[in-house]
């Protein structure tokens, strides 16, 4: 059999966009090892000086003036007003992706952010391309900038999503529900046993898991403050991700706190993490979400980013799977409620599995081999 080549579009090296990337990637290489990938970030491949603004730019607008990015989030207005501007970068863009095509031949493209989704949808008007065309959404939200006619396939999360991408005038045989796709190494069974003696964890004691995404952000040392203000005996992992401030400031502290806490920069066994824990405590991202519902995670959702997050957050506030806490000081009341009430905890653990979609990335790499 002639192995597929198979090229994976993403934005921003740290993002949930690309770990999406590279579950799909492991996924082909477990059902067909010889599949040729090709993973890149296409924001930086195609205008490189303007992908470190940009980034820069992101990230000071959700810190600073999240309300900004609310109002920019999938409004109709902006989304109009942008089409020329689009369309100029699109063309502009178009013969670097025309020589990467020549040169590498892909069977098909797969996009998990509308940026690189829309480049190549407007490369294959240009020049009349058929190269199949996947897009997989990783939040809960199709926004706008997704909508092309030339996306073959749009892999989504969810029944409301797929819902959303038909309102705004996507065929249906063009939709897939298979989830969010995550690393397979989620759904292999861990040793609870030696993942607690490695990690110097008592095996007996409520483990609650803190995370802010690879970025490490979110109001993560008030949550831990707020944690020290319990009773019940507990533990706690924090990841800090690339977030170095964070890290090192709690470095600092951690001494003084009486729970005992683990802290950590960014690392590649959070499946080992969410498979000791009790509870997690994190941002809604996509990838985030995908594994935490696959491990059955109970999860406590604090300062969702307008947009893409707060759209996470409702859907699993309403599927029973997340509760959602408003202000970063009341974590500690929320997580002693859980823990003086099993029977809530379980139910959140139980919603979980039940809206969990576990073979996302298996599904998603058994599509593009027969497309």
């Amino acid at each position: 059999m002639l192995s597929k080549r198979v090229i994976l579009m993403y934005i921003s090296e740290v993002s949930g966009h690309h770990s999406a990337t590279i579950a799909i990637e492991k996924a082909l290489k477990i059902l067909q090892p010889n599949t040729q990938t090709l993973n890149i970030n296409a924001f930086n491949y195609t205008n490189p000086i303007s992908e470190k603004v940009v980034n820069r730019l992101y990230l000071g607008v959700i810190k600073r003036t999240p309300g900004l990015w609310d109002y920019l989030y999938d409004n109709p207005t902006v989304v109009k007003n942008l089409e020329k501007i689009k369309e100029s970068i699109h063309k502009f863009n178009s013969p670097k992706l025309k020589r990467l095509f020549e040169k590498f031949k892909p069977d098909a493209v797969i996009c998990t952010q509308a940026f690189p989704c829309g480049m190549v949808a407007d490369f294959k008007r240009t020049y009349n391309s058929p190269i199949p065309l996947i897009a997989v959404l990783t939040d809960y939200i199709p926004h706008s900038y997704w909508i092309y006619d030339l996306v073959d396939y749009y892999i989504t999360p969810s029944e409301e999503v797929s819902l959303r991408l038909i309102k705004k005038g996507i065929g249906s045989q063009k939709i897939k529900i298979m989830g969010i796709p995550f690393d397979p190494q989620f759904n292999e069974d861990i040793y609870p046993e030696s993942v607690f003696q490695k990690l110097g964890l008592q095996p007996n004691v409520t483990t609650i898991l803190i995370m802010g995404g690879g970025q490490g952000l979110g109001p993560i040392k008030t949550i831990v403050r707020s944690l020290e203000k319990i009773k019940p005996g507990l533990q706690e992992i924090v990841v800090c991700g690339i977030n170095s401030k964070l890290y090192r400031s709690l470095k600092r502290k951690i001494k003084k706190y009486k729970k005992k806490i683990l802290l950590f920069k960014y690392l590649d066994n959070v499946h080992e993490l969410m498979g000791i824990s009790d509870i997690i405590i994190t941002k809604p991202g996509g990838i985030t979400t995908a594994e935490a519902l696959a491990k059955k995670l109970a999860m406590i959702i604090v300062k969702p980013i307008p947009g893409q997050e707060v759209s996470n957050t409702d859907y699993l506030t309403q599927k029973g799977a997340a509760i959602k806490i408003g202000k970063p000081k009341d974590v500690g009341r929320a997580v002693e409620e859980l823990l003086n009430h099993p029977a809530k905890l379980k139910q959140l653990r139980e919603s979980a599995g039940f809206i969990s979609k576990p073979n996302a990335s298996l599904d998603i790499a058994k599509l593009i081999l027969n497309v």
